[in-house]
């Protein structure tokens, strides 16, 4: 109007009030801004007020009281009461990202604890924390998660300029204000919690020592559980999403911020499902499409927080070609800006706990993938097109969300873990992941034994669409084999378990028929050339059902091989005859490790034999170094009968898996010349070595030897005995009193008759006689007697002067054997100093006994 009145040089006339109305118009627009900001002022007061005394109750009362009060705050105040409580309520029960905040400790909560209860119904799908979440979740609420939390290769991407092809990252990046450092992401409250619960498991921790508890009675090992079954379940269809009379489920996603290019955002497809989680629909939309976005969240966060922790060439490796190509022109255009590299991510070592989830996680998805309806496994294109969106989520879960990044996760471990028996969680998760027929509701031959249950034909296809799976990852297993202790049981085990796994009948086989499919002709194509090789992440090769069965089951597998190896990867045949090398070489191993456990289950019989009461008096062998160090301290009788028999059946199943001849072929002379061996336990023969200046050098065979105890060196301690740690069979008092005691008699520079006491001893033993020997025998260190170890050119110069040692006294062994003399000497009418003279007459005998036959006894 003022424009309009400008125009014509003309300004509007004022309004006019009367006086009384324009007061009160005055006073009453007043007084509602006064009341709106005392409101919105309380409000924030109040909220401030209500988190610092949920804190202060969290570090004062006990701990069923505060979640008690935790479940009346969530029932009775509102959301945007507890909007901003939310964050530090997570962090409190999770622990922070950082790992400042320990939480709960959830990994270390067992069912024995009296608080184990009250925070699995605290934190029960259907609880009030969750109660919490779909509150929140209705109100459109977002909170922020700094990307420096993410895994490793996510992170370096993302600071790199792409972004992952992970749709849980898409339209959720937050730009830094001024005066911020990084970059974060906006998550709804599902999102959040879930971020959080998730990165529990792998947030450095200062957990608290001596608190040991089995992994899978864990706190949180059940509560994934619980929410696998509970968002995935293998019967029924997911529980409604509460507040569906709300305003809306989640906000649409902001559009990004034109301030900084990411490449690959939003270029290549969309979900493989009807409805993306990137586009979260309202209650206005289809019904349907509410019942899985939750699902799909929940294994969206789960896979990108435990898997990706890997290099980050490897991660590019993954990415779709169209993320590829939009990085190369990212960096090509980015390459005139100066700009600092990021730092590569630091190396992530997962820990058992984190894989034995893992595991959880792959046997879930395989039961929820394998409960697809009988109608819905039809490759008919019309028979998906009225699947539900819960029945097309389980035809794809596996091999689009867990397939390529469990693959490297697992060759990681391979490559990485340490040579030892907790490799056994890895193991046993690669061994869920390649049998789905194992989660199945179908029951076939329940009596008999699983080697001897047939692999159906119908998971050829899976077999093929996972060849690197097997073939590659067993390659991997041979090269840890091979290096590894088969003599101790549970590395037996181990080998057994994956030889079992592999002798299944017909699985050789479709490995085999999958192998021969990718080294088809590229001719056998001809009509697709037009197709490129998609990755599994966008459904490339999953939903295809309109080419033939056999054309496209080539273009499967060598989609997957491709996908995962590069076009430019050297496949090698898990049945030809470079592996087959290996496995040869592991048949030699086994059989050497099975006759070595063999001969220590003798040795040990024989020693144990040998033992006799004579011992508890200093008689008998209390030579300790002696004791055969080649298996683990549990390597023995039963033990050692169970490694054994693991050995045999691993052995017979390799040779039934590469159809090894057992009767004729090598396997059975190399047994039969293992069998005629001398055995080496007993023996003086030293592993094999080169002589060098500073002593032997093991060679490789050498290494062989010692690892599956064929042969070792027959090292003992030379050090000064009295100098020697105190064992645990000793009184420390007594070893430091008597320590003391005989420093005094023994030390040359004191007063004058204990510097006569040490020449004396001297003297007596530089003399040739009985004495001088008897005298040697009792004043000097069994060191200078014999020298065992292989180097013994740094020792041989080395005096030792005669003194006396007392630490004998302060064993218990041999206070208690004379607490039994003085005893018996008490029942027999001995005093205390006959008894006493009786002792010192009888260690007198022994020693000259041992001096005067004792070279002979030592060479019978």
């Amino acid at each position: 109007f003022f424009f309009y009145r400008k125009r014509t040089f003309e300004l509007p006339p004022p309004v006019q009030f009367p006086a009384g109305q324009y007061g009160s118009f005055i006073v009453l627009a007043a007084f509602l801004a006064v009341v709106i900001f005392l409101t919105s002022s309380l409000c924030v007061t109040y909220c401030v007020y209500l988190q610092a005394n949920l804190k202060a109750d969290s570090a004062t009362k006990p701990f069923l009281q505060r979640c008690q009060e935790l479940v009346k705050v969530i029932d009775e105040y509102l959301a945007k009461d507890l909007q901003p409580v939310f964050p530090w309520l997570v962090e409190s029960v999770f622990g922070s990202l950082d790992g400042v905040m320990v939480g709960w400790n959830l990994r270390l909560l067992q069912p024995r604890s009296s608080e184990y209860s009250v925070a699995m119904e605290f934190l029960d799908p259907s609880g009030p924390l969750m109660k919490l979440v779909y509150k929140l979740q209705a109100e459109e609420y977002k909170y922020e998660v700094p990307v420096s939390y993410l895994p490793g290769p996510v992170k370096a991407s993302i600071q790199q300029g792409v972004l992952p092809d992970s749709p849980l990252f898409h339209n959720k990046l937050q730009f830094p204000l001024s005066g911020q450092l990084s970059l974060s992401l906006s998550l709804n409250p599902f999102e959040f919690y879930m971020f959080n619960f998730a990165s529990c498991l792998i947030a450095p921790r200062s957990l608290p020592p001596g608190q040991i508890g089995s992994p899978s009675d864990s706190a949180y090992f059940v509560l994934v559980d619980t929410y696998l079954k509970h968002f995935l379940p293998t019967e029924g269809s997911v529980p409604p999403y509460p507040f569906l009379d709300a305003r809306g489920t989640v906000s649409p996603p902001a559009p990004r911020s034109p301030s900084m290019q990411f490449t690959g955002y939003g270029s290549h497809g969309s979900s493989l499902l009807k409805r993306h989680i990137s586009h979260q629909p309202s209650v206005n939309a289809d019904p349907a499409a509410q019942e899985i976005w939750r699902s799909e969240t929940l294994l969206q966060v789960f896979v990108e927080i435990w898997l990706h922790h890997y290099s980050l060439e490897m991660y590019q490796k993954l990415q779709s070609p169209q993320v590829k190509l939009a990085l190369l022109q990212y960096r090509l255009s980015m390459s005139s800006v100066p700009c600092g590299s990021p730092a590569p991510p630091e190396p992530f070592s997962p820990t058992e706990d984190h894989v034995l989830v893992v595991r959880l996680l792959v046997k879930h998805l395989h039961a929820f993938s394998n409960s697809l309806k009988p109608e819905q496994v039809s490759s008919s294109p019309s028979a998906h097109s009225h699947a539900s969106p819960l029945e097309e989520f389980k035809r794809v879960v596996v091999p689009r969300f867990v397939q390529q990044k469990l693959y490297v996760f697992l060759q990681h471990c391979f490559g990485h873990w340490p040579l030892d028996a907790s490799f056994r969680a890895v193991l046993e998760t690669w061994l869920s992941y390649i049998q789905p027929w194992r989660y199945t509701s179908e029951k076939s031959n329940p009596s008999g034994d699983s080697h001897s249950r047939t692999v159906p034909e119908k998971w050829a296809s899976f077999v093929q669409e996972n060849l690197l799976m097997y073939s590659k990852l067993f390659q991997g297993f041979l090269n840890r084999a091979v290096r590894t202790d088969l003599v101790n049981t549970k590395n037996a085990l181990m080998v057994f378990r994956v030889a079992k796994v592999f002798a299944q009948p017909n699985l050789p086989d479709m490995i085999q028929k999958a192998e021969q499919l990718f080294l088809e002709p590229e001719h056998v194509l001809h009509h697709r050339q037009h197709r490129e090789f998609l990755t599994p992440s966008h459904g490339g090769s999953f939903l295809s059902s309109r080419q033939p069965a056999e054309a496209d089951a080539v273009f499967k597998v060598k989609s997957h091989v491709y996908s995962l190896e590069g076009q430019d990867c050297q496949y090698k045949q898990m049945f030809g005859s470079e592996l087959r090398n290996v496995v040869l070489k592991l048949v030699q191993i086994i059989a050497q490790a099975r006759q070595t456990a063999k001969r220590i289950s003798d040795h040990s019989a024989e020693a144990a034999a040998n033992q006799s009461f004579l011992s508890w008096f200093g008689i008998g062998s209390q030579d300790l170094n002696s004791t055969y160090a080649a298996g683990e301290p549990d390597d023995t009788g039963e033990c050692v009968r169970k490694t054994h028999e693991f050995l045999d059946r691993a052995l017979e199943f390799l040779c039934e898996i590469f159809r090894v001849s057992w009767e004729t072929g090598q396997v059975a002379q190399l047994v039969a010349n293992l069998s005629q061996a001398p055995n080496d336990l007993g023996s003086k023969q030293l592993p094999d070595c080169i002589q060098s200046e500073n002593g032997p050098i093991l060679t490789d065979l050498g290494r062989l030897q010692i690892i599956n105890g064929l042969r070792r060196f027959d090292i003992e301690y030379q050090g000064d005995l009295e100098l020697q740690p105190i064992r645990s069979y000793e009184n420390a008092v007594l070893v430091r009193l008597l320590f003391r005691v005989a420093s005094v008699l023994n030390d040359s520079d004191r007063p004058t008759f204990l510097l006569q006491f040490s020449s004396h001893m001297e003297a007596l033993c530089s003399r040739r006689d009985l004495l001088g020997r008897l005298g040697r025998y009792y004043l000097t260190s069994p060191c200078e007697r014999q020298q065992k170890s292989p180097v013994t050119r740094r020792f041989t110069e080395r005096q030792w002067r005669p003194r006396l040692s007392l630490r004998t006294l302060a064993s218990y062994r041999t206070l208690f054997g004379l607490v039994l003399l003085y005893m018996l000497g008490a029942l027999l009418s001995f005093g205390p100093l006959s008894s006493t003279a009786f002792l010192l007459v009888s260690f007198f005998l022994h020693g000259l006994f041992m001096t005067l036959f004792g070279n002979k006894l030592k060479t019978h």
